[in-house]
């Protein structure tokens, strides 16, 4: 029969198994940190203002009327939106309540970032807005711009209002047909024969 060689085990340093298991987590918790940091930045949407409440957002294909002022993440203003003068006092009183306030655009025209803060956003609330690179201009910003390749943005946004095509077209011909009530002679159609030379 084969002879079995015992071999004496020794003895583990007291605290040894702790040290071993205290390792172990250390090591797991920095390869967790490692992985968390490396993950791609997602969009942030802060809410400053509240919005309606209503929980009505805009949709991809909606005019939106915002007010807005886009920074890089150092604080370098790229962009804002432009003041919208108001109307001649002699018809303000006639089409001021049909123009909503801040810059008209097209909310499918604008990066991706921005689009998804938008369609999170209610009518009338203010909101703060990181957009990670990815979700911006990437590694192409537009040319003479402040802004670096992969540079994230931040935005301060109010959405004072937003509206479909159809909803467009209609305020379109109301403000029209109020402004032909407003002032009639000068929405007159002008015809006639040119002037005698």
């Amino acid at each position: 029969m084969a002879e079995v060689t015992r071999v004496p085990l020794q003895p583990i340093a007291k605290g040894s198994l702790l040290k071993l298991w205290l390792g172990v987590l250390v090591a797991v918790l920095l390869a967790a940190g490692i992985a968390w940091a490396a993950q791609p930045k997602g969009l942030i949407v802060t809410e400053l203002t509240a919005g309606a409440g209503d929980g009505d957002t805009p949709e991809l294909t909606d005019v939106i009327f915002i007010d807005y002022v886009g920074k890089t993440t150092d604080g370098t203003e790229f962009d804002r939106s432009q003041p919208v003068p108001p109307p001649p006092p002699e018809i303000a009183a006639a089409i001021g309540d049909l123009i909503p306030d801040g810059q008209m655009m097209e909310l499918a025209s604008t990066v991706p970032g921005f689009q998804q803060a938008l369609v999170q956003m209610e009518r009338g609330g203010s909101y703060e807005v990181t957009i990670p690179a990815r979700l911006a201009y990437g590694d192409n910003p537009p040319p003479g711009s402040p802004i670096e390749p992969n540079a994230d943005l931040v935005f301060e946004i109010t959405l004072h209002e937003f509206m479909n095509e159809a909803e467009l077209q209609a305020r379109s011909s109301q403000i029209e047909a109020a402004l032909r009530q407003a002032m009639p002679e000068a929405m007159a159609p002008q015809g006639g024969p040119p002037p005698a030379q």
